[in-house]
Formats: structure tokens, C-alpha cells, sequence
């Protein structure tokens, strides 16, 4: 009979009752769904129950039991359904042990703090979306469902995307949700594959409980952060009390008096950089673990280099990614395999899939599900082969990766003398080349590496010309020197002389620095640039740092052919411009956190509005030259929630030349007004640390 009740509505539940039986402790899950018990792996020692129980039927289902205890592993937000597992298991006497999840979500939401509109609860939600434009990603589930699609205007452009069962459809068709907008489909979702959505729905806003890293937290921002759309989070209800995996199984094991621990063996997993592919350039330590290994893992290209080294008796296995590798392991556990070598092309540390290998085998440990010794061999990159080959330092090196991501290699190579490329492929390194002659980089020296270590090697040198004379696919890397590369600008100044103008008002340079420096821009942040006249502002500011997005917003046919002009001038490829009026034309832009006002048309009012609407905590610069502009401003700080406000007068003069002497004339005094949109009003230091309160 089960000895330990397990109430499991999560990826939690189900690697508790794993963890269970590999100590061989009977337990029985109860799961409310069908599709709950197909996730619900059969095996010894465990039972499992189907269907959704009220509380009546909880407290008769402990009684008739022979449970030692009973674990909450319900989802944090099913706070119902806790509440009546907890009356169940006092009436009846059963400890009751609360499995929380650790949604893990504070760096996720520091660092994208601006892209991101928390709200309490469903309700909030609904009422925030029916703010926000564009279509939404649902990744909630279809519990709450009825509360979106109660109002037709967020029905229309709502896409759920919901567990693959008949409970989840039917509540869709009750919802009135069509089959078009309709996303069925079982996790664990990538990055990838939820940009791939956002992207093929033309989502506008995704919608996400902060349900941490078993819930696919992370990816669902990083997705939403790859595509510019903001998030909306509801909260995690669940404050405090719940008790991690390691306590809960600690409590078990006392009370079904197991000691700790399994009597299985612990597996030996290595994870092996195989260098380029050449079994020559295999270190001695992989080459021994490979060697030594009963089952060997990896992509299949790998598994042909390193053939002659696995023992002929030993399994071989195409598999690298966690998904595919967690069930095969396990599985060589049950067949007493001991040993086990997962492949890797390259350095093991250097843009490498055993990172995720790595960090899935951890969690597994850490959860008590797997005992193994888990060892890193080193491989030889393709940086350090190349660079060998070529006779060539590498320490120094700027690397930049172009497979499967966006890069401005233009702007590398302009500030660093050595920049190492990996690249996707033949058409990635044709491509740059032709961008490097575009930006008058014609005269920097490659060295392209293609099928490094294997009998078709072969090694080029010359400028960005020899790209095009590339004429096979295959693997090639690719090393940039740029003997008069200049650094990075680390402040502005760009002089006033340096723009083309035309007939276009500027802001000008020393007013320019001041602002851009009470601005406060990080390397991550999105920044708007209202009113932009011939970009000055936007300019400065994209040169600071490759990551910053800049959107340059100018309703002037005349000034946005001059921005375009100034920032392909000065080769920045992170700067936008975009062409109407604020603030309508800021509806379809990516979350700002900072702004600055250049111009506003007389909108002022509507444009900090329409900022705050978008994201309550930007930072906003503007500068006026009027005192009825002050004055304008001052009131609407009043009617405003601001915080860390700051005025500040600039009055420059320059010295001209007149005759054999220089006289100072004056330029119109400056007011560099400064402050932060606010939720509560309050300054940062007052403000108290929200991520403590959820």
C-alpha cells in the first residue's frame, strides 16, 4: 500500500513521485486530467489516480489510505485546491507537507524589469490587456480562461496556448475561442520555438505567470525580449511556507524511517570536447573517457569522428539536447550501465551545448532523482585551432558569434584589432564580407578557416574581397584584424560640425552630453528619441554600446532622411527611425526605459502619458528653452506620478574669432529637465523592493 499521498498538478510532482521510487517508497498521485497521468511516468512503487476531487472526496480518499503523510504538489496558483488538501489532512490527521515551486524568477524580472507589467491577479490582467495593443499570447493555461474571453474585444485577438487534452479544447470551445487561435501543444517550450510563435501569430503581448524555471519562465522573456513585445506577469499568490524538494524528501524519509540516499551506484557521465573532429586533436582525457564509456552519446557527425575510440561493445546513441538525453540515461541506469560519455563538437566551453547538459544533470542530482559523477573534458575550440594554424594570438580577441543571431560585425571591427567570427556558414561569411566593404572597411585582413582539422582543410588570407570567393558549404570560422581599430568611444562627442543639418533644429553638443548623461542608458536599455530632428541625440547614443535599441521618432519628411543619413555616417545599425507622430506612432514600438523629448508639438501631456502607459518607471530627459515650458512641465509633474526630478540651466558660451582676438558669445540658455514616471511617486531610495513583497 502507498505510503506517502501525492496531490501533483506540476513538473514538481512528478519528479518528487520519481525521486519516491528510486528510494523504493510506495506513494500514489493523484492528478485531476488525463494528460496529468500520460506525464506521470508508470513505474515501480507507484500508483496513480485520476480525476478532480472536492474536498469531501480528498478527506475519504486519506481515510481509506494507509498514508504516512500527504504532499502538496499542486501549482502555486491553485490556491483553492490547497486550501482544501490542507482541511483534508487536519481532519484526518496526516502531516501535511507543502512542495512549493522556487519560481526563480528575480534575475528574469530584474533584468527585464522594463519590458515587464506585473498585476496581482487575473482580473488585473484582463483590465491591463485591454489597454495593450496587438494580439495575445495566452501561456496560462484554460483555467482562467473565461475571464479573457468574457469581453469580445480581447477574445478577437487572443491566442491560448493550452495542454493538449480533451478538458483543455472543450474549455476553449466553451470560451468561444476559434480553432485559429487555438494553441495545443505539450511543453517544454525552447526560446526557439516560443519566438517562432510570436512571430507566426503576430503576437503584440505575452501573458505568463511567474512560474520560474520548471514553468519556462526564462524562455518565454527571452522570446519576448528577441521580438520587442512587452510581458504582462501575474504574480506568484504563493508568499511563504512552502518547503523545497530536498526538505520535503528529508521529512519522508524520517517518517517512513529510509535512510538516505538509493542503493543504486552512482553513474559516471563525461561530458567530452571532441575539438574540431580530428580523433589526432582528442586530448588524452577524452579519448580515455570515450574509450572507457559502455554508452556513448552526441550528434551523429560527432559520433562518426570519435568511432575509432568507442569500445565495440559500447551502445551509440544520436542524442545531445537535455530532452533527449534525461530519458536514455535513466534508461542506462535500469540496464546497469555505468559509464556514459556525451560528445560535444569543439571546447565544451566555448558556445557549447554542454552548458544546458550540464545544468539539466545538476537539477536531476540536486532533486534526488540521479546520483552520478559528472565530469568536463576540455576539447581544442575552433578560436585556439584557428589561431594556431595561423600563426596568430588569440588573448586579445574580440569573439563574436553570427550563428542563429544578430550581430553588427561592422561595429566590432571598427573598435577592436582582433575579432573572432563564428558563423553559420558560407552565405553568413559572404554577407559580412560585403557589409565590411559597404562601411569602408575594405582594407582589414582575414583569415577564414574552413573544415578545420578534417582532410578538406583549408585556410584563407586577405581582405573582405576573398569572401566572394568562397564556393563551398561546410564549417568555416573566421578571424578579423584591424590594426587601426580606434576602441570604443566611452563618452559622447560628437561635435556639432560632424551632423549634416540641412535646415533641420539641433540640439547642440554640449547640451546634447548633458543630457544623454542624465539619462542614465545602460547597455540593455530601449530608448526613444521624440522628436528627434537630425538625430543628434539618437546618434550619440546608439555609439555608446552595440546592444542599446534606439527608436528616432521624427514626423518631418526632411529630418528623416537626415537621420538616416547621419547614422549611416557614423555605422550604427542599432537605430531606428521611425517615421510620424507622438505619441501614436509609439503604440507599435518596443517598451521603452528611457526617453527623451526633443520636440513634442505641443503633445507633451499625451506623450508622457502615452510613455507611462507603456512603462510606469522610464526615465525621461527634455529640454526647454522657454520659462513657459518649465512652467508646463512643473504642472504636470503635479498631476504626474514622478520621482528623482531635476532642473538644471545651462547657459554655454563659445569663443569667436574677431580679428586677432577671441570674444565669447553666448548661446541661448538651456533647461535640462530630468525625472522618472513612477507607479507609486516615491524615489528609489524610498521605494520599497517589490520582487520581496511578490
Amino acid at each position: 500500500m502507498a505510503e506517502i499521498l501525492i496531490f501533483s498538478g506540476t513538473t514538481e510532482g512528478r519528479e518528487l513521485a520519481e525521486a519516491l521510487c528510486a528510494r523504493q517508497i510506495d506513494c500514489m498521485a493523484s492528478v485531476a486530467t488525463e494528460y496529468g497521468r500520460e506525464v506521470m511516468r508508470q513505474q515501480e512503487h507507484l500508483v496513480i489516480r485520476e480525476g478532480r476531487m472536492g474536498e469531501p472526496e480528498m478527506e475519504e480518499l486519506m481515510r481509506t489510505g494507509t498514508f504516512l503523510a500527504v504532499v502538496d504538489a499542486t501549482h502555486p496558483y491553485a490556491v483553492e485546491v490547497t486550501e482544501h488538501i490542507k482541511e483534508s489532512a487536519k481532519k484526518t490527521n496526516l502531516p501535511y507537507l507543502r512542495l512549493s515551486r522556487s519560481t526563480a524568477a528575480e534575475r528574469e524580472i530584474a533584468e527585464h524589469e522594463w519590458m515587464i507589467h506585473t498585476v496581482a491577479d487575473t482580473q488585473e490582467c484582463v483590465e491591463l490587456l485591454s489597454k495593450l495593443p496587438g494580439n495575445i499570447l495566452l501561456t496560462t493555461g484554460s483555467k482562467e480562461l473565461h475571464a479573457y474571453a468574457a469581453r469580445e474585444e480581447i477574445r478577437k485577438r487572443l491566442f491560448v496556448r493550452v495542454l493538449p487534452g480533451v478538458e483543455s479544447i472543450e474549455i476553449c470551445h466553451r470560451e468561444q475561442i476559434p480553432g485559429k487561435q487555438i494553441i495545443a501543444m505539450q511543453g517544454p517550450f525552447g526560446t526557439e520555438l516560443n519566438e517562432a510563435l510570436i512571430r507566426q501569430y503576430d503576437i503584440g503581448v505575452l501573458v505568463t505567470k511567474e512560474s520560474g524555471q520548471a514553468g519556462g519562465f526564462p524562455e518565454k522573456i527571452r522570446a519576448a525580449e528577441h521580438t520587442k513585445i512587452p510581458v504582462v506577469m501575474i504574480q506568484n499568490p504563493e508568499q511563504a511556507g512552502g518547503m523545497s524538494m530536498e526538505k520535503v524528501l528529508s521529512e519522508i524519509e524520517t517518517l517512513c524511517g529510509k535512510k538516505s540516499g538509493t542503493k543504486r551506484q552512482p553513474l559516471q557521465i563525461s561530458l567530452v570536447g571532441i575539438g574540431m573532429g580530428n580523433t589526432k586533436l582528442f586530448t588524452g582525457e577524452a579519448g580515455e573517457a570515450i574509450g572507457q564509456a559502455k554508452a556513448v552519446c552526441g550528434a551523429k557527425r560527432l559520433l562518426a569522428a570519435a568511432d575509432t575510440l568507442i569500445a565495440p561493445d559500447a551502445e551509440k546513441r544520436e542524442a545531445y539536447l537535455p530532452a533527449d538525453l534525461l530519458p536514455y540515461i535513466y534508461s542506462c541506469r535500469e540496464r546497469k550501465i555505468g559509464r556514459i560519455a556525451i560528445l560535444f563538437s569543439g571546447d565544451t566551453g566555448f558556445y557549447s551545448g554542454a552548458e544546458a547538459v550540464y545544468k539539466a544533470l545538476q537539477e536531476e542530482v540536486r532533486l534526488g532523482k540521479l546520483q552520478a559523477g559528472i565530469t568536463i573534458c576540455p576539447g581544442i575550440s575552433s578560436l585556439s585551432y584557428l589561431a594556431a594554424r595561423a600563426g596568430k594570438s588569440w588573448q586579445d580577441a574580440k569573439i563574436v558569434s553570427t550563428h542563429g543571431r544578430e550581430a553588427d560585425v561592422t561595429a566590432y571591427v571598427r573598435s577592436e584589432e582582433n575579432v573572432f567570427l563564428i558563423v553559420s556558414g558560407r552565405s553568413d561569411l559572404i554577407r559580412i564580407g560585403e557589409e565590411l566593404e559597404a562601411a569602408g572597411l575594405s582594407g582589414v585582413e582575414l583569415t577564414i578557416g574552413y573544415q578545420l582539422s578534417y582532410k578538406e582543410e583549408r585556410i584563407w588570407h586577405g581582405t573582405p574581397e576573398v569572401c566572394r570567393t568562397l564556393k563551398d558549404d561546410g564549417l568555416y570560422a573566421c578571424l578579423i584584424e584591424n590594426p587601426g581599430a580606434q576602441g570604443e568611444t566611452l563618452a559622447p562627442g560628437v561635435p556639432d560640425r560632424w551632423f549634416v543639418r540641412g535646415r533641420v533644429p539641433m540640439t547642440k553638443e554640449e547640451i546634447r552630453w548633458l543630457s544623454l548623461c542624465r539619462l542614465g542608458l545602460k547597455s540593455q536599455s530601449v530608448f526613444y528619441d521624440i522628436g528627434s530632428g537630425t538625430g543628434s541625440i539618437a546618434v550619440e547614443a546608439a555609439l555608446r554600446s552595440k546592444q542599446l535599441r534606439v527608436y528616432a521618432v521624427e514626423h518631418g519628411e526632411e529630418a528623416c532622411g537626415l537621420i538616416a543619413e547621419n547614422a549611416s555616417r557614423a555605422g550604427v545599425k542599432n537605430l531606428v527611425v521611425v517615421k510620424g507622430e507622438a505619441p501614436e506612432c509609439l503604440g507599435e514600438l518596443p517598451v521603452p526605459t528611457h526617453a527623451f523629448i526633443g520636440g513634442s508639438g505641443g503633445r507633451l501631456r499625451e506623450i508622457l502619458l502615452a510613455l507611462r502607459e507603456k512603462n510606469p518607471n522610464v526615465r525621461v530627459v527634455l529640454n526647454a528653452v522657454s520659462l513657459e515650458t518649465v512652467a508646463e512641465v512643473v504642472a504636470l509633474w503635479k498631476e504626474l506620478l514622478i520621482c528623482e526630478e531635476e532642473i538644471t540651466q545651462i547657459a554655454v558660451s563659445r569663443a569667436k574669432k574677431a580679428g586677432s582676438h577671441h570674444l565669447m558669445q553666448a548661446e541661448n540658455p538651456i533647461y535640462v529637465i530630468s525625472f522618472s514616471l513612477s507607479e507609486n511617486g516615491e524615489g528609489e531610495e524610498q521605494k520599497p523592493d517589490r520582487r520581496e513583497e511578490r
